[in-house]
Order: C-alpha cells, then sequence, then structure tokens
C-alpha cells in the first residue's frame, strides 16, 4: 500500500475547494467536470490528499451510498507541523468544535467541521512523542 486518499461526498465541489483551498492552504491538483458542472476534484497539501465529488455523482457511482447523507460518522484526523500557523485564520470561526489545546496523551490538536459538515483534527505531536 502507498496512500490513503478518501473520496467525499459533498453538496458543491466547487464551494468545497475554495473552502479548502482559501482556508487550509490546499491545492488543487486535478479536476472532472461533466455536463458542464464540477463534479469531482482532487486536493493535496504536503503529503495529504482529499478527493471531493459530488453528491448525486457519488450515488450514481456507488447505489450503497444512496440513504447515506453528506457528513457521514467519521472524522479525517490530519497530522500536521507548525499547528499555531494553521490554526491562526480559523481561530473563533463558527465552524471551530474544538479549540487548539492539549489532549490527555499530549498531543497538541484542534477540531473543525468543513462546509460539509465533515470533522477535521488537526494535531501535531510533540518532539518526545506521546506513548500510545
Amino acid at each position: 500500500m502507498e496512500a490513503l486518499i478518501p473520496n467525499i461526498m459533498v453538496q458543491n465541489v466547487q464551494n468545497t475547494l475554495d473552502f479548502y483551498c482559501d482556508l487550509l492552504n490546499f491545492e488543487v491538483i486535478d479536476t472532472n467536470t461533466t455536463s458542464g458542472l464540477l463534479d469531482w476534484a482532487f486536493v493535496q497539501r504536503d503529503a495529504v490528499g482529499l478527493m471531493f465529488q459530488e453528491e448525486k455523482s457519488l450515488k450514481a457511482e456507488y447505489p450503497i451510498f444512496n440513504n447515506n447523507p453528506i457528513g457521514g460518522a467519521l472524522t479525517f484526523y490530519i497530522r500536521v507541523q507548525n499547528i499555531h500557523t494553521l490554526f491562526a485564520p480559523i481561530q473563533g470561526k463558527s465552524w471551530m468544535l474544538k479549540p487548539l489545546h492539549t489532549t490527555s496523551y499530549g498531543i497538541l490538536e484542534f477540531a473543525m467541521k468543513d462546509i460539509n459538515g465533515h470533522v477535521l483534527t488537526f494535531s501535531e505531536t510533540p518532539k518526545t512523542p506521546a506513548r500510545f
């Protein structure tokens, strides 16, 4: 195995790209347009890649998702360096779920939701890693 890149169901791919690129500094790597509408995109920042697929398009491809809402019951746990730099422009925004804090196991992290309701938890491992 080489990588895990989730393909995430979203309401609007362009709005999702704007959120991830403008707020979190992801870069658009590839997109797909069907019938003039953006229905899929791949973004990346450093070693983290995410794909976004419009709800109708994803449900057409995988009918098993027909009864699933956008957002799901999962979180994306993303390890970062320089968490304070990432947190600064997000601090105090309405999508913040957990402010920047040190967990009971010694990891610095914060959590937010994206514009589709997906939970993103960003963490920075201290120089002396916590024991799990």
